[in-house]
């Protein structure tokens, strides 16, 4: 994971983990604006993303793996707005961690505490899919 400011993406390259090949996603994390912030609904959650569509579905499905719900990406925000006083604030930090996903990029605009529950939920949901998706031995 990275830390970056997201008019300066990570940059680096086509192999490196810091790479952005995705240019939707490069695009977006230049310039954070209302029209590239979705947000994540997961369990009790609202998360505040920037990505690409694609990459944004890829991680709420990994994440998803991790909860008992479903896990949902609004390209609006939610009614009720954020509850977090910490992530409703977080867009005016300047720096926010990237994530890679695939050949792309998901950047969380939260709270530093939800930063790590997410980062945490994508990190077992990804470990999770390996083992639901690992050959099983044949006897």
């Amino acid at each position: 994971m990275d830390t970056v400011e997201f008019d300066d993406a990570p940059v680096g390259p086509a192999d490196s983990p810091q790479s952005i090949r995705c240019t939707a996603c490069d695009a977006a994390l230049r310039s954070p604006g209302r029209d590239t912030v979705s947000f994540l609904l997961v369990d009790q959650l609202t998360i505040p993303l920037v990505g690409c569509p694609e990459h944004l579905d890829q991680f709420s499905t990994v994440c998803g793996l991790t909860t008992e719900e479903s896990a949902t990406v609004l390209e609006h925000r939610p009614a009720g707005g954020i509850q977090c006083p910490g992530c409703r604030h977080a867009s005016h930090r300047h720096q926010h961690p990237v994530l890679p996903v695939g050949t792309g990029a998901v950047g969380m605009l939260a709270c530093p505490a939800h930063q790590d529950d997410i980062i945490g939920r994508y990190r077992t949901g990804l470990q999770t899919r390996h083992h639901l998706t690992a050959s099983l031995p044949s006897y």
